[in-house]
């Protein structure tokens, strides 16, 4: 993500607003939308797909918490919110909901690009380590496949399991598939002749 980016500022107070949007231009952000009501937030956000949401509250409450979470999809974009004041367990609220960065100590000019700057790298490092994880949970439900079909080899032809999956990775190379569909394809066959 670079300075092309397209932003959303959810900021109700429209002098507040003219003076953020000064500031990202300012750092070279020129797509730039504002979107002044909680209310309509989820529709907004939905019609211009931003890249970045930036929202400037200066008391939110959990359930403003919940409604910015959910109206800016935080898993899928970058989230930056600044408020005026906060206690730990809205602290907590805001990194559950998912939030890229949440700056208590309100919103000024010169922190806007250093927080989106750094709201951007978290985002990506988060977004990371989701597909890592997904990556991994993958490989331990299809390990659990490739050893469930291995051994219902073992038991239907009386072989080992070195030969079980050899078995597996021949059929799989011959038909070009991979040993995880191979192994599924073998339990699917087998369920219905059960």
């Amino acid at each position: 993500m670079s300075e092309s980016l397209k932003i959303a500022v959810v900021e109700p107070d429209r002098a507040r607003a003219i003076e953020i949007i000064d500031a990202l231009r300012a750092d070279g952000w020129a797509d730039v939308t504002v979107i002044a009501e909680m209310s309509s937030l989820a529709r907004k956000l939905a019609e211009l797909n931003p890249d970045l949401v930036l929202i400037d509250l200066s008391n939110p409450s959990r359930d403003s918490l919940e409604q910015v979470s959910a109206a800016s999809d935080a898993q899928g974009r970058p989230v930056a919110m600044f408020v005026d004041q906060s206690d730990d367990e809205m602290t907590a609220a805001a990194m559950a909901a998912g939030l890229s960065a949440y700056v208590v100590g309100g919103l000024t000019p010169d922190r806007i690009k250093p927080v989106l700057k750094t709201a951007i790298a978290r985002f990506q490092m988060m977004r990371q380590m989701r597909r890592e994880l997904d990556a991994a949970k993958q490989a331990l439900v299809d390990r659990k496949t490739i050893d469930r079909a291995k051994g219902m080899l073992m038991r239907a032809r009386a072989i080992t399991e070195e030969d079980a999956y050899a078995l597996l990775r021949k059929t799989a190379m011959d038909q070009n598939r991979k040993v995880i569909d191979v192994a599924e394809a073998l339990l699917t066959a087998a369920a219905l002749l059960k």
